[in-house]
């Protein structure tokens, strides 16, 4: 098969991202305070193998080590998060200064290594002494997150441009407050949940103003989605993937991007609509200066009168379809159908892949001290494909982080799922760089790769 050599802009920021609880450990280091997922992992059948994050891949110790490894692999960004339990121990007054000295000197690690940093506020790590005070059931938590904001901002808002306030708040609000299977763990009844949906939006539009207000030099905030592209399962489906999508995504979406609530996602929810006080919605949509959008699988949906107020239920992939350790639909043409669809309702912006990745279970490196995996290899030039197609395309799309730079801690599943390209050896924590992490390392120099031409048809387009 032919192949083409595919370029990419030369400010296009290849990087990879990471979260604070799934790689940093030192739970108690320095003065840091209990996060909600510490108490998590405390409770015995929470995780799987009774794993924690209170190692992880004790990148709190070796971060010096974790810097050398992507200047070696060449990145030219890395996304990663605060812990709020490591900045302020309790949440709100106090801060520790040993652990804002930690971030202030990573950043500073990344800039000499000409690795741009891009900063997520939120990733999950709620200070379990606010959770014990209704965490994001209560509302002034909007308050209590935007005054951490600006903590960290006015420290580091000199060095670092890209600051996301959230990471993925549909996962904040239903695996964590109503499926129960993310710390906090709770089963909280609809209304309740899109309470808490409300909160987070609100923090989100509080914590944008005190970025702005408290950093030392003009700061880019944007949020980070986890939005699956919405596709019908059949050709009799299209009003189904379309109520969805209003009953989903729009009911994150269109408060930040339209400042309202949408009408049908509105009207689905009858009595549990979230209580909205004046001017929230005001708050809550600030025009943003770029949005992250993780992606992994679109998400297809079937006409059925008895799911739910949509009246519309998930559909398995296609058996046929090629699929990651965990199931996942392996589907590079949804990044592009998603790029699509939110530029359509929402207007094209400033956009990075934030997250994209490939699980494999229980990885590890040959007799020859290898780790060879070839379908992660293969999934990050097909989906860097998709890229180079939305950015032909008119997206303006500035860059790609792969999920994740380590193998690390995946929440309730503990260690087994391994997205990382870099093995990390649980007994050791010796880092070992995958060959999908050499491919992407000679990708970056080279400004791009050859591979065979691929189309990338929108999930959305009309089917004969």
């Amino acid at each position: 098969m032919d192949q083409t050599f595919h370029s990419f802009p030369k400010c296009f920021v290849f990087g990879a991202a990471t979260s604070a609880y799934q790689i940093e450990g030192g739970r108690s280091d320095d003065g840091k305070g209990p996060s909600i997922w510490d108490a998590f992992c405390d409770q015995p059948g929470r995780i799987q193998a009774g794993d924690t994050g209170d190692v992880a891949c004790d990148h709190y110790h070796r971060w010096q080590e974790d810097v050398a490894l992507m200047a070696g692999l060449g990145l030219k960004g890395y996304r990663f998060s605060i812990s709020w339990p490591r900045v302020m121990p309790a949440g709100r007054g106090t801060v520790n200064a040993a652990g804002l000295g930690f971030y202030d000197r990573l950043v500073d690690a990344l800039l000499a290594k000409g690795i741009e940093p891009n900063l997520t506020l939120y990733h999950w790590d709620l200070p379990q002494a606010l959770e014990m005070e209704g965490g994001w059931r209560n509302r002034d938590v909007a308050s209590w997150f935007a005054d951490y904001a600006a903590v960290v901002a006015r420290r580091l808002g000199d060095r670092v441009r890209l600051w996301a306030t959230h990471n993925e708040p549909w996962c904040t609000a239903f695996f964590a407050h109503s499926h129960g299977i993310f710390a906090p763990g709770l089963k909280l009844p609809p209304r309740q949940v899109n309470q808490v949906i409300h909160h987070i939006l609100l923090s989100h539009g509080r914590a944008v103003s005190a970025l702005r207000a408290s950093a030392p030099k003009p700061v880019q905030a944007g949020i980070v989605w986890n939005l699956a592209p919405v596709v019908p399962h059949g050709s009799g489906d299209v009003a189904a993937a379309r109520r969805a999508w209003e009953f989903d995504n729009a009911w994150w979406l269109d408060p930040v991007y339209q400042g309202r609530y949408p009408e049908l996602g509105w009207a689905q929810r009858g009595a549990d609509v979230p209580e909205v006080q004046p001017g929230d919605l005001e708050l809550i949509s600030q025009p943003l200066d770029w949005v992250g959008q993780n992606y992994y699988f679109p998400i297809r949906y079937a006409e059925d009168p008895s799911a739910g107020p949509a009246r519309a239920r998930k559909m398995e992939a296609p058996a046929s379809a090629p699929k990651n350790d965990w199931g996942w639909e392996v589907a590079p043409e949804g990044l592009t159908t998603l790029l699509n669809e939110f530029a359509r309702r929402y207007g094209s912006m400033p956009t990075y892949i934030s997250e994209n990745g490939y699980c494999r279970f229980e990885e590890a490196p040959g007799a020859d001290g290898r780790v060879r995996d070839a379908a992660r290899q293969d999934y990050l030039r097909r989906h860097l494909l998709a890229c180079r197609a939305a950015l032909d395309s008119g997206a303006d799309l500035r860059g790609y982080y792969a999920w994740s730079l380590l193998d690390n801690f995946e929440w309730s599943t503990g260690y087994k799922p391994q997205f990382g390209l870099v093995h990390v050896d649980r007994g050791t924590l010796a880092r070992t760089p995958k060959d999908s992490a050499l491919w992407y390392r000679d990708a970056i120099a080279a400004g791009g790769f050859e591979a065979p031409a691929e189309r990338f048809a929108d999930l959305l387009e009309p089917r004969p």
